[in-house]
């Protein structure tokens, strides 16, 4: 018996594909691999490796996870006030939710410094208190958590939405208490989609450059695409594929641990 196919034209639209992601995906990440290929092994772990370089790394990666788990909190709270209540102004809030996505990198960074600064409207009270959110690393973990909260939030909602209220009350029929119901009913049904939105978040905020540079850039506060740049200035192509090349390994990680985490969603839902 022969096998047929429910969708025609496989063999078509799967070359297409492949060429499409071929040209605008895989031969120019290739170009980063090739233009680091010249430097020698100990220039190469020289810049890649460097204490100014392992400190960018260590904010940036630290920055992401610490807005990560922040915004895995805020957009729990978040997507169950909107899964499940009706209120005036509902659906402007859920549309803020969305801004993020919609609004220049950049725009949020000149936002934040100019809120937090030292003369902002937040910067003139938190500076006398010895809190400082610019050029800082608090600010970059502010803003990071600003640029990445939406993926936390859209990964629970739609789950909330479809979880409904029967086994809430079910497990309130029995005897539990809201708090109970909620950890060993809904959060284990609500985990897996919260764990995929954490690790988006993580990766969204890993790759942020426009609205860190607002807020960050000092010694203290160097991150690493903004090494990538200065290694342009200098007109060090090489140095700056280098490092672009760890944080191309590290995406690639981070996209390979989304995706199982996905598959694992996939099959807890089932």
């Amino acid at each position: 018996m022969t096998k047929t196919r429910n969708i025609p034209g496989f063999k078509t639209t799967m070359a297409a594909t492949t060429a499409w992601l071929g040209l605008l995906v895989l031969i120019p990440l290739s170009s980063i691999v090739f233009t680091s290929w010249p430097l020698p092994t100990s220039e190469f772990w020289k810049i890649v490796w460097n204490p100014r370089a392992v400190a960018a790394y260590e904010l940036t990666f630290g920055g992401a996870l610490i807005a990560a788990v922040v915004n895995g909190g805020l957009g729990l709270l978040i997507a169950w006030v909107l899964a499940r209540y009706d209120f005036f102004g509902k659906n402007f809030v859920n549309s803020l939710i969305d801004i993020p996505f919609a609004l220049p990198t950049a725009v949020a960074g000149l936002t934040y410094s100019s809120l937090y600064g030292q003369e902002g409207w937040l910067g003139r009270f938190l500076h006398p208190l010895g809190i400082q959110a610019v050029q800082s690393r608090l600010g970059v973990c502010l803003v990071l958590t600003f640029v990445s909260l939406p993926f936390v939030v859209r990964s629970l909602q739609p789950v909330f939405e479809d979880l409904g209220t029967e086994s809430e009350e079910a497990a309130h029929s029995l005897g539990a208490t809201r708090w109970q119901a909620f950890r060993l009913v809904i959060f284990p049904s609500v985990f897996p989609a919260l764990l995929t939105g954490v690790a988006l978040a993580f990766a969204r905020a890993v790759g942020e450059y426009g609205s860190l540079v607002f807020v960050a850039g000092t010694k203290d506060t160097e991150f690493a695409p903004l090494l990538i740049m200065y290694q342009l200035e200098q007109t060090n192509f090489a140095g700056a594929a280098a490092i672009a090349l760890v944080l191309l390994i590290a995406s690639f990680v981070i996209n390979g641990g989304i995706n199982l985490l996905s598959r694992w969603s996939r099959r807890h839902e089932k």
